[in-house]
């Protein structure tokens, strides 16, 4: 519903004095948008003005908004057991870790907690802790990539590899180690895609040797970078990283918290590649960002290293909210809607759409490179197609002030490193109907041709 105009200024004059905003900058002449109602794909403002949402969110909102099962399925656990501590358990959880352990498809035991980069942290804790307990007490390191993103506290935001979010937060947790990603589109002149990937895999493995085997404790990546670029590996890639974990006995974790829950147009992206981790660290997709709910898997073999009867040796974290009924049980009819209405397999023919049908706009000037991984996608703009020069920030910025005009809101990799903050990023609910998809197309299509 439109407010009249004294009533809008009044929101947003309350918004300027009591909230603030995430990665946004401060800028008096541009009021941060109020949205008020979401639907399917859709969401409306204040004003009445009604955008598809092409960043579900943020890379979370995957069955969609507006989903009265999910509402009611928090409200029903909320009137039983609103709260209880997992220092002892509840039916909830027991359930959710049994279905995450199908959709997984392998055999781990799940620790709870409220969002990824909790998720992470608890994935570096448990790391070092079983090394410890394993024999190895040397092992702390853990290797990461350049460009790439796991969370926003301490220890997440060390293994990051992102410059700019770590300015003037540094310095951070020790022990992170940052190597070349496996971004195919700028790889040296004269190296195939299948040599570039194999090198950046060989990357890890040198610095695991260089750095001393018996001090590493864990490599942690994304199966496809998502918010430094969307850059998506080849399988020889994620093979290959797998093969040299185990030989120098370091664990895989791998960060599915934009790629799971079919996201990648598989439950989760590492099926992409037939690999199997020791620790997978999910949130997002799991509540379709309805609730706060993260977890963090862990091989069931590593976690018999946590039963002994020494008074340091079982795992001692706490996260008074990680597991609530309410998100679990929510989590649990999430999950369900992904299944009833094939929500994986349909990210997987609305990313094959989305890929065919924005192709052509490699031939525009400004568009580089277009890369995707199930239903999300990454264009890398430039200023110029030969010398690769990233096109220049306000430039992507005002694409996405175009496709905002015209009713679309999609997002890019901001605040990462310095000058490659140039790829606008997509990635709509994977409930999205095909008139949907259609908009999506048509409205990046007419943005291109105008600029």
């Amino acid at each position: 519903m439109s407010m009249d105009r004294e009533e809008e200024a009044d929101w947003i004059a309350k918004d300027r004095q009591y909230v603030w905003h995430a990665m946004t900058p401060y800028n008096e002449q541009v009021p941060p948008m109020v949205v008020t109602e979401g639907q399917g794909s859709w969401i409306t403002d204040d004003k009445g003005n009604r955008y598809l949402d092409g960043m579900s969110g943020l890379w979370c909102v995957n069955v969609g908004y507006g989903r009265e099962e999910l509402a009611q399925a928090a409200y029903e656990q909320l009137k039983t057991l609103s709260y209880y501590p997992l220092t002892q358990s509840h039916k909830p959880a027991i359930r959710l870790a049994e279905k995450l352990n199908d959709w997984l498809e392998d055999d781990y035991v799940i620790f709870y907690s409220n969002s990824g980069s909790d998720a992470n942290e608890v994935a570096f804790k448990m790391a070092r802790q079983y090394h410890e307990q394993s024999g190895a007490p040397s092992r702390y390191k853990f290797i990461s990539r350049y460009r790439a993103y796991h969370g926003n506290s301490m220890g997440a935001l060390a293994a990051t590899g992102q410059a700019q979010r770590k300015y003037m937060y540094e310095p951070l947790a020790g022990g992170f180690l940052h190597v070349r990603p496996p971004d195919s589109y700028r790889r040296p002149e004269g190296m195939t895609v299948q040599q570039f990937n194999l090198q950046c895999a060989e990357a890890i493995e040198e610095t695991i040797v260089w750095e001393g085997q018996e001090t590493i404790a864990a490599v942690i990546m994304e199966p496809a970078i998502t918010g430094g670029g969307v850059i998506v590996p080849e399988p020889i890639y994620l093979e290959k990283v797998r093969d040299i974990c185990t030989k120098y006995g370091v664990l895989l974790i791998m960060d599915e918290v934009i790629c799971g829950f079919g996201r990648s147009g598989r439950k989760f992206g590492h099926l992409n590649y037939g690999i199997k981790p020791d620790i997978v660290t999910l949130a997002k997709g799991l509540t379709s960002g309805y609730l706060p709910l993260s977890a963090t898997a862990v091989r069931k073999d590593l976690y018999e290293a946590f039963k002994g009867k020494e008074m340091y040796s079982h795992f001692r974290h706490l996260n008074t909210f990680g597991g609530s009924p309410a998100a679990c049980a929510l989590a649990l009819a999430n999950l369900e809607i992904l299944e009833r209405e094939q929500l994986v397999e349909r990210s997987a023919i609305l990313g094959a759409r989305l890929r065919d049908e924005l192709s052509v706009l490699l031939e525009h000037p400004v568009v580089g490179d277009i890369r995707s991984f199930g239903f999300l996608m990454g264009i890398e703009l430039v200023a110029d197609k030969q010398t690769k020069e990233p096109y220049p920030l306000s430039g992507v910025v005002r694409i996405m002030g175009a496709c905002k005009a015209r009713g679309l809101i999609i997002g890019k990799n901001g605040d990462t490193v310095a000058g490659y903050n140039n790829v606008l990023t997509i990635s709509p609910p994977l409930s999205s109907t095909d008139e949907d998809v259609a908009f999506l197309i048509q409205t990046l299509k007419e943005v291109f041709a105008n600029l």
